[in-house]
């Protein structure tokens, strides 16, 4: 337990993906989020797997837990799970983004994984969706019947939407990734190896695109820090 949630701290081969799963991460900027949306908050703490996806999550879990634990990033777990679909033959559908990005996905992942069956679809861009607008993006998804189901919605809209569907929604395994649509497409391109080993992804993506980082890298990111200490000297949160 850590923050009030159930933070993953194993290696992804440890999972049981011959059962239902639905994945989540969260990162310091999602934390701050949760504490005031209820909902967004339901859905974290319903994640049957809540990645650590940011060096502050790792960072919370040395000082409150004494604890080393591994950054796992949307774009590994992304990863791992096209690996294992190749090797099992199984069928991946992508939620979200725009078309040509769907396009881009789906070309890459039958170059790179010719075993994958790969579909999708992309959901009008709103911040919340009608009622028909959801029935259509079940019916495409349940036609389909993926083994794992990729969401890209940008959170909390993303964890949201599954956690209100999710008993409607026909998939082995469901993953809310955001941005890694945008960086397996080729979009927007993600920081190299040695910014992501050193802990430094997050600033480099923050030079890139400071406007629509700003608020998650110069507000969030103090407040979790806040957060951190409080949690250590007081055993209690103030967010």
């Amino acid at each position: 337990m850590l923050l009030g949630y159930t933070i993953f701290d194993k290696s992804l081969g440890s999972i049981d993906f011959t059962k239902n799963n639905i994945i989540n991460t969260i990162n310091p900027h999602s934390y701050c989020l949760s504490r005031y949306d209820k909902l967004f908050n339901k859905s974290l703490q319903s994640s049957d797997i809540l990645l650590p996806d940011g060096t502050g999550i790792v960072l919370a879990a040395r000082i409150l837990n004494n604890k080393k634990i591994n950054k796992i990033a949307g774009a590994d777990i992304h990863q791992y799970l096209l690996q294992q679909a190749h090797l099992k033959n199984q069928k991946v559908f992508y939620l979200g983004a725009a078309q040509n990005t769907l396009e881009s996905i789906e070309s890459k992942v039958k170059k790179q994984y010719p075993n994958i069956i790969v579909s999708s679809f992309s959901p009008p861009y709103k911040p919340k969706f009608s009622e028909s607008e959801t029935s259509e993006m079940l019916e495409k998804v349940n036609d389909f019947k993926p083994d794992i189901l990729f969401v890209g919605m940008t959170a909390p809209k993303q964890e949201k939407w599954v956690f209100v569907n999710k008993e409607n929604i026909e998939a082995n395994t469901i993953v809310s990734i955001g941005a890694v649509f945008d960086f397996y497409a080729g979009t927007i391109k993600r920081p190299g190896n040695f910014w992501i080993a050193i802990g430094l992804e997050w600033l480099l993506r923050f030079l890139r695109e400071p406007k629509r980082l700003a608020k998650r890298n110069l507000v969030s990111t103090p407040k979790f820090l806040l957060e951190i200490i409080w949690f250590k000297f007081f055993g209690k949160g103030i967010l």
